[in-house]
């Protein structure tokens, strides 16, 4: 197969604002924090927790398509809101992409790969990259399990490529 990578990952990119590590929200958190922020300040939350649920639901679509094939659970990129409160703006999910041990296996697992990559509502350009991957490692399968089909068919008597004769 041509994907060299053994594992790819899956991600919603974070916005464009830098996003820094930090410590995951808490409910206690939030509630403490917001008494004394300007209207602006509260605007920034309410748009970093929409944020925070869109990157946790399309990671968790990833994962819940990816099956036996996530090598990993979600991992996030957070960003530090006004109050003090870290909401996730960003994720990922790694997945093994390595073939199977049969075309008809690396076919299967090509499938599965793709859906996950395709899972969430709305999937990012990576996303899509690496179904595109997916969807290439499936066609790749394909052909060689053809090939292996053909050669048990024919033997060593197998055309090694279809011929057209213009003059039968």
């Amino acid at each position: 197969m041509s994907i060299s990578a053994v594992s790819a990952s899956i991600a919603i990119s974070p916005p464009l604002r830098s996003a820094q590590p930090a410590r995951a929200a808490t409910p206690s958190d939030s509630a403490a924090s917001t008494t004394n922020l300007s209207q602006e300040a509260l605007a920034m939350i309410d748009q970093l927790k929409q944020r925070d649920t869109e990157v946790r639901q399309h990671e968790q679509a990833h994962l819940a398509a990816a099956g036996g094939l996530a090598t990993s659970g979600p991992t996030y990129t957070y960003q530090r809101g006004p109050n003090g409160v870290s909401y996730a703006v960003g994720g990922e999910v790694n997945i093994d992409t390595s073939p199977g041990a049969t075309p008809e296996e690396t076919i299967q697992r090509a499938r599965t790969i793709a859906a996950a990559a395709l899972a969430p509502a709305e999937p990012s350009g990576q996303d899509r990259a690496v179904a595109a991957e997916a969807q290439q490692m499936e066609m790749q399968a394909r052909a060689e399990l053809a090939q292996q089909q053909t050669q048990r068919a024919y033997g060593n008597n197998a055309p090694s490529q279809p011929t057209l004769d213009l003059y039968a």
